[in-house]
């Protein structure tokens, strides 16, 4: 009876950490963005993984302060091609990404942009 439920245990715990792994495999992520810098109207093409529309809903220019919502023009598993918008101030800006899925979450990523004049 012991080892059953060990086994049971055994399992279950297997079970989840490959759930929790393959969530996490499916979590979009952002390398790089060109070009690096723009003005307001510009498109800018960033890569990454798992940029589709289910993984990636919104893309935002942040300061940590102020986010400004871009407009997506094109968007695959691996790349996004968005426009600086008008309202953006000139400075220097993370990208941050607003998740898909039941629990959507914003997540700043350590890629920057930077809003010319």
């Amino acid at each position: 009876m012991r080892r059953s439920l060990f086994a049971l245990a055994l399992v279950l715990l297997i079970a989840s950490a490959a759930s929790v792994l393959q969530s996490q495999s499916a979590f979009p992520r952002l390398t790089a963005v060109s070009p690096d810098a723009g003005k307001a109207g510009d498109t800018l093409t960033v890569e990454g993984e798992n940029l589709d529309a289910a993984g990636v809903k919104a893309l935002y220019l942040t300061d940590g302060k102020t986010d400004v919502k871009t407009d997506i023009l094109d968007q695959s598993a691996t790349a996004i091609k968005f426009k600086i918008p008008g309202e953006a101030k000139p400075g220097r800006f993370s990208l941050m990404i607003l998740t898909g899925g039941a629990d959507p979450k914003l997540i700043e990523q350590p890629v920057k942009v930077t809003v010319e004049t």
